[in-house]
């Protein structure tokens, strides 16, 4: 029997014969039923949905500094550049969240024959911004522009010695010099088009104006940019680069503004015209309730710290290694982070960062303590002067002393020595003659010396006049005034010289100041960066040199403290030497076996904290402000500032639901 749903009709009269109680009974229930089902069916939706970004939505970042290259084989001497081309280029490989080698461009890679080759294959359908084929070809143009000399990249000195060769369509081989753990951070590298620069000489390649029209593979492209009456480029906007390979970013669109300085970067900020930028110096920026209500914080980890490198050719101070320990403890590294960084930073005891690499903190360290710098101070034999400062007088031999009796014609050194001491006082040894030869008037000299200083020589024999002749007394009282018992002085002075940027200044200042309650006279040297690395740094024209080093996220401390780095073209600032350490290096560098390289490294930073060639002060963090309307940010360890986009993809603004 089949049931049929009533009729309006049947309705109607249904109703009819209801009472009027009947009737209100009935709507009720009628009404709990539909908000029931519409509860329900809400619940029901919510429970298996879930809010997911959506695409849309602007973001607009604010940046200190104009572009000067748009190209990754220039980006790295300028932050603006690196920014920008980290959004508009791809490379063979990238760095997630976590900070660790992904593959970008490729779907494989092999390292062979311990790490001395590797082989890269790209992936499939891979195009340019503008729909041209993105090929091996254009990654071996990239590899071989940055080796010729002409081009002058900054990246070059990575790739010298590397062979790079086609070996399928989508294939490409590697051939190192040396077998390289560390190879994969140069894959890095973001890959230029063949078929923009190919036909470019290359000592033109600084004066193109593709370097201000990018072509990339990356998530975003260039829409356009706007120049002031400098030439200037003071914004620019990307878009969403269609023929990008990977996950289609949320943000519809990235605008940056550039800035001549902080201050007025942060005038555009209180006016609302961004939503994202850094500062290098926090200290002084005086957030006001509008930003902190809008804005977020986020603090990145970077592989970089500052320290005081000694030189220790250039000073006789530093040279002791008691003065360079008594140093390490007389620093107080919180003071620095508190007054520089408001404590955004990490107090730093070795040169491998442990807690960024995962690695043992080293067995032994330099904690603050006046008291026991000073003390090793003074059994250094370093002592406070009446000026306030230490100084150590070191005794030394006296070269030539008169050692045996001389009288009349007596001959040789001796006696040239003693006619030199003798015609000093002309009242002694009229003639002045230096023959050698102890004659007549040697001996009336001899005798005028004894009797000047008869006190000393004649009365302790009982004797009133001189004898001219040279025996123990005499001796005694020439070497006592003919040779002065020489000495070395060394102070506790010495200059620390850094970049004249206002967060080192003062962080040299208050070094300075502890230093000083240490004994030490201090000078403060300062410079702009470019004349310091051209003129200081390569000359190691420097006693202690207040300056930050940059390490990869694979740690390799090999430029910085291996032996070969030392002087004009090397890294090596405090010119360490130490075989052991050398060799420690270069197995670090060479083995794949991670457990192995830790171990190397653990080892190597124990010997640089033995032999003190520097003290490490502080990491700071990076620390970068985006409006609360962008969400997706994960922070973490990056390589470099921006890195900070390496996943832009997950940025959002706008978001919907979606099915579980």
């Amino acid at each position: 029997m089949k049931y049929k749903w009533p009729s309006k009709n049947q309705w109607q009269q249904f109703l009819k014969i209801l009472t009027k109680k009947e009737k209100i009974s009935f709507l009720i229930l009628l009404f709990l039923f539909f908000a029931s089902f519409i509860f329900l069916s809400i619940d029901f939706y919510f429970k298996n949905t879930e809010i997911v970004p959506a695409e849309g939505g602007d973001f607009i970042e604010g940046v200190v500094g104009f572009p000067r290259f748009i190209n990754p084989i220039y980006a790295p001497l300028s932050d603006v550049d690196r920014d920008l081309t980290q959004l508009l280029f791809s490379g063979l490989m990238k760095y997630d969240s976590e900070g660790k080698i992904q593959p970008d461009l490729i779907k494989d890679y092999k390292a062979l024959e311990e790490g001395k080759i590797y082989e890269f294959y790209l992936k499939e359908n891979l195009f340019w911004q503008d729909g041209q084929p993105l090929t091996v070809e254009d990654v071996i143009f990239t590899i071989q522009t940055i080796q010729n000399p002409d081009v002058k990249s900054p990246l070059r000195a990575g790739w010298l010695g590397v062979e790079v060769e086609k070996i399928s369509d989508f294939g490409l081989r590697f051939k190192l010099k040396n077998e390289s753990a560390i190879f994969l951070e140069n894959s890095t590298l973001k890959i230029i088009p063949k078929h923009i620069w190919g036909d470019i000489p290359p000592q033109n390649f600084p004066l193109s104006p593709a370097n201000l029209n990018p072509v990339g593979s990356g998530p975003y492209k260039l829409k356009n940019l706007f120049q002031d009456g400098e030439g200037r480029i003071i914004s620019l906007d990307l878009i969403f680069n269609p023929h990008y390979f990977g996950q289609k970013p949320h943000l519809q669109k990235i605008s940056f503004r550039f800035f001549d300085s902080q201050n007025q970067l942060i005038e555009a900020l209180k006016k609302g015209e961004i939503k994202g930028f850094s500062l290098t110096n926090i200290k002084n920026f005086q957030s006001d309730a509008d930003i902190e209500l809008n804005f977020n914080l986020y603090s990145f980890s970077l592989p970089r710290y500052f320290a005081v490198f000694f030189n220790q050719k250039n000073s006789g101070a530093l040279s002791e290694k008691d003065v360079r320990i008594a140093l390490n403890y007389g620093t107080n590294k919180q003071e620095v982070l508190d007054k520089i960084l408001s404590n955004f930073g990490k107090i730093v005891q070795s040169p491998i960062l442990p807690d960024i690499y995962s690695l043992k903190a080293p067995t032994k360290i330099y904690q603050f303590d006046l008291e026991k710098a000073k003390e090793i101070l003074e059994k250094a034999k370093f002592l406070m002067t009446d000026l306030g400062y230490r100084e150590k007088v070191i005794k030394k031999e006296i070269a030539f002393q008169f050692k045996s009796n001389l009288s009349f014609g007596s001959t040789g050194s001796e006696v040239k020595e003693l006619q030199k001491c003798l015609s000093r006082d002309s009242q002694i040894y009229p003639e002045g003659e230096i023959s050698g030869y102890f004659g007549q008037k040697t001996k009336e000299a001899v005798i005028r010396f004894q009797e000047k200083y008869s006190q000393d020589i004649l009365k302790p024999y009982e004797l009133e006049k001189g004898t001219g002749e040279v025996k123990a007394k005499t001796r005694e009282k020439l070497n006592e005034i003919c040779f002065e018992k020489p000495e070395e002085k060394i102070s506790l002075k010495f200059s620390l010289t850094t970049v004249d940027e206002p967060i080192l200044v003062e962080a040299a200042s208050i070094l300075k100041n502890q230093w000083e309650e240490l004994g030490a006279e201090i000078e403060i040297k300062t410079f702009d960066i470019n004349t310091l690395e051209r003129e200081i740094l390569r000359k190691r024209d420097f006693e202690a040199l207040l300056f930050g080093e940059i390490l990869g996220l694979i740690p390799d401390p090999f430029p910085f403290w291996h032996s070969s780095q030392k002087g004009e073209f090397g890294l090596n600032l405090a010119n360490y030497e130490n075989k052991i350490c050398d060799k420690l290096l270069e197995e670090a560098r060479k083995s794949l076996d991670e457990t192995e390289r830790k171990e190397k490294l653990e080892e190597f930073q124990d010997l640089i904290i033995e032999d003190v060639p520097v003290i490490f002060l502080y990491n700071p963090d990076y620390l970068y402000f985006v409006s609360k309307e962008i969400k997706g940010i994960e922070t973490g360890i990056i390589a470099d500032p921006s890195k900070r986009f390496s996943e832009i993809e997950n940025w959002y603004i706008k978001t919907k639901r979606a099915w579980k």
